[in-house]
């Protein structure tokens, strides 16, 4: 890991640049680095390649590569697609660190720019290379700019603690100006789109290191390689800095036709959101999200519950606020006796409103001794964790005077405190925020930076547990669907508890085995060709010795006309009840093997309360998921009070649930690739100490 990380390190602090493909025209894209780093103080050399020009404004031009005098740190590529890897072979066979291919041309374009794309990774070597089809990267912390982006020809651009990556170059362009015009400060900004060889995880492994960052935001079109994502989210989480995403592709129809209600419950969207959920990554919903999250989390201010004050001059944005916040499960709660006191002593009056939150304190824009005042009543107060001023248009008057005393404030506590900026005046949310008072323009960015707060003080990151129990002897596997109880006979193997069944063919054997398992039991058919037994008239439920024989015979004609096929073979299962109904599933996609967990039965679809978790994956294979996140998924459901007593109802036996998890994982985790679809709908959840049972099973194997 070493030299990766000292060829990025030179990537992003060249002390030589070399430009190859430059102009002398900075009007033109290949001008633009040369004109760019002059501009905004490189303090290295420059050294531009162009044989038809001697010299580049007062630098001297060479003619190749082989002309430069020294080896460069870094080498920009200017060149087309059908030349680019011809400068790329040579800079590796100089000992060059690293090149930025900003040409476009290659995999985005088909089987031809794939084959370029092949070609330019040999070229290199071992050399590193950012790109292809990248706008480049921008170093805020070193001055040093080497990028092609039009956001450039602004003079200057805040300084801070905010890194991002992007997959988009046009979207670095947009994040950079976005946040100079709202007085948010950046680190580093790099570009990685084609991602031939470095890649988002490479760079946040990176800059969970470096000492200028303090929150990562990500960019986000693909994870190409989910367990390199993943330990660097959680060297970065483990390091203390925040990971915040927006990932887009969220429209995607995601699953493809599946047998298993789980196929279409999770989706690759849902994926990716059980990615971030377990290696701590902020999903940001909206493209603002990806500065408003960051700069509140880049305070490095601690929101320790969901108590938020907000202290206003104007009732009605107030309550835009606050009633967003409650929407999102924060609460308001009124000042208590010692703060309203407090704050009443401030100001007296009819204006004053002083005993409910929004707290109205009408002169606090135009007095900075009130402001203040207020400010360090609130943050004072045991009663609140965070605190939201409301700025006014009565504040625009003096809005200097008004971020100060905020600013004056902040050492008097570690609670979060922003600023929601109610009337259209961008150059006061850039002057708080230049004050560190996040502004924001919407009272949702409030309730989004806040929850991301909440987010961020909550996540631990997970101990990896070694999988309690090894490898189980499966023999001969047939492939493809299987049916019901060889689905079933497979859940047992890892030793999920099923409901006890027999094969019958007859009305006679039916009934014997009714009596034989007692009570009343279920009949379904025997098919490995239908899955969902129910569409079909294929289940019946609460049948007796009686009646089971009977609704055989009915039950072959009614799927014979339904489905076209006549089926042969049933099963009677004893009729389990008086329970819980979970859906228990595996999904597989392209970022990995998740877990999925929810509400059972015929609902599932409908109410679609879900949770997943991937499993892990090293050089040893896929991991089951530990205890510790089996029962965090079964806490995770909107469902779980039910599991959990909800207003006198018997406790679940979640140990029990625990276990099937647990052991359903193992089964996905060994089984690997070879396990196309599975689950369990419903597995019921009987009261505590009766344990859980599976009544269904769908199994497709490759």
């Amino acid at each position: 890991m070493d030299a990766p990380i000292n060829a990025i390190s030179r990537l992003l602090q060249p002390r030589s640049v070399a430009i190859i493909g430059a102009s002398a025209d900075p009007g033109k894209t290949a001008g633009r680095p040369v004109a760019y780093l002059q501009k905004h103080g490189f303090a290295g050399r420059i050294l531009p390649v162009n044989p038809k020009a001697d010299r580049i404004g007062d630098l001297p031009c060479y003619a190749d590569i082989a002309s430069l005098p020294e080896t460069p740190d870094v080498a920009i590529v200017l060149l087309g697609a059908e030349r680019a890897h011809l400068a790329v072979k040579e800079l590796s066979a100089r000992g060059c660190a690293a090149a930025i291919v900003l040409a476009s041309g290659y995999t985005e374009t088909g089987e031809e720019g794939a084959r370029r794309q092949k070609q330019l990774v040999d070229a290199a070597g071992s050399m590193r290379i950012l790109g292809p089809n990248t706008i480049g990267l921008v170093n805020l912390t070193d001055a040093i700019v080497l990028s092609a982006t039009g956001a450039l020809e602004m003079d200057e651009f805040p300084v801070g603690g905010i890194g991002v990556v992007s997959q988009s170059g046009g979207i670095l362009g947009s994040l950079l100006s976005r946040a100079a015009a709202r007085g948010i400060g950046l680190s580093k900004l790099i570009s990685t789109s084609n991602e031939v060889d470095l890649e988002l995880a490479d760079f946040i492994h990176h800059l969970a290191d470096d000492p200028a960052t303090q929150v990562i935001a990500l960019y986000i079109e693909t994870v190409r390689d989910p367990a390199k994502f993943r330990a660097a989210c959680l060297k970065a989480a483990r390091k203390g800095k925040p990971v915040v995403a927006f990932k887009i592709g969220r429209s995607e129809a995601g699953a493809q036709a599946a047998v298993s209600h789980t196929g279409a419950m999770a989706g690759a969207d849902r994926m990716y959101d059980a990615l971030f959920k377990q290696v701590g990554v902020i999903r940001a919903q909206t493209f603002n999200d990806l500065l408003d999250i960051p700069v509140a989390l880049a305070t490095g201010r601690h929101l320790r519950g969901k108590r938020v004050a907000i202290l206003t001059s104007t009732g009605g944005a107030g309550t835009l606020v606050s009633d967003d916040l409650g929407v999102a499960g924060f609460e308001t709660p009124a000042p208590d006796v010692a703060t309203a006191e407090a704050l009443r002593a401030l100001q007296t009056g009819s204006e004053a409103v002083l005993d409910r939150n929004p707290i109205d304190v009408t002169l606090a824009g135009l007095r900075p001794d009130l402001l203040r005042g207020a400010i360090r009543a609130l943050l004072a107060s045991p009663s609140y964790d965070a605190l939201v001023i409301i700025v006014g248009s009565s504040s625009l008057a003096m809005p200097e005077l008004m971020a100060n005393a905020i600013r004056d404030c902040l050492p008097d506590s570690d609670k979060p405190v922003m600023a929601y900026v109610s009337p259209h005046a961008p150059e006061v949310g850039a002057l708080l925020t230049r004050h560190g008072v996040p502004a924001f323009a919407a009272a949702e960015s409030c309730t989004a930076a806040l929850a991301a707060m909440f987010k961020v003080g909550s996540f631990a990151a997970p101990v990896e547990e070694a999988d309690a129990v090894g490898f189980v002897d499966l023999g001969e596997l047939p492939s493809g669907s299987l049916d019901e109880a060889q689905a079933k006979q497979l859940f047992t193997r890892f030793n999920v508890p099923c409901a006890a069944e027999r094969i019958v063919t007859t009305p006679t054997e039916a009934e014997a085995t009714a009596r034989e398992l007692g009570g009343r039991v279920v009949l379904k058919i025997l098919s490995s060709q239908i899955t969902h037994k129910s569409d079909v008239g294929g289940v019946a439920i609460g049948l007796t010795p009686e009646t089971v024989g009977e609704r055989l015979i009915g039950m072959t004609a009614d799927v014979q006309a339904k489905a076209g096929v006549r089926p042969d073979r049933f099963l009677v299962q004893e009729m389990v009840g008086g329970g819980t109904e979970l859906i228990l599933g595996m999904h597989r996609d392209a970022l990995g093997t998740a877990v999925l967990l929810g509400m059972g039965g015929v609902t599932a679809e409908l109410f679609k309360d879900t949770t997943m978790r991937l499993l892990t994956q090293d050089a040893q294979g896929l991991h089951a998921l530990s205890r510790a996140d089996a029962l965090a998924m079964a806490k995770d459901l909107k469902t779980w009070p039910l599991l959990d007593g909800f207003r006198g109802r018997p406790k679940a036996d979640v140990e029990a649930l625990v276990d099937a998890i647990v052991a359903f994982s193992r089964m996905a985790a060994q089984l690997g690739d070879r396990l196309v679809e599975a689950e369990i709908n419903p597995v019921f959840v009987r009261a505590q100490g009766q344990g859980v049972s599976a009544a269904d099973g769908v199994v497709v194997l490759a």
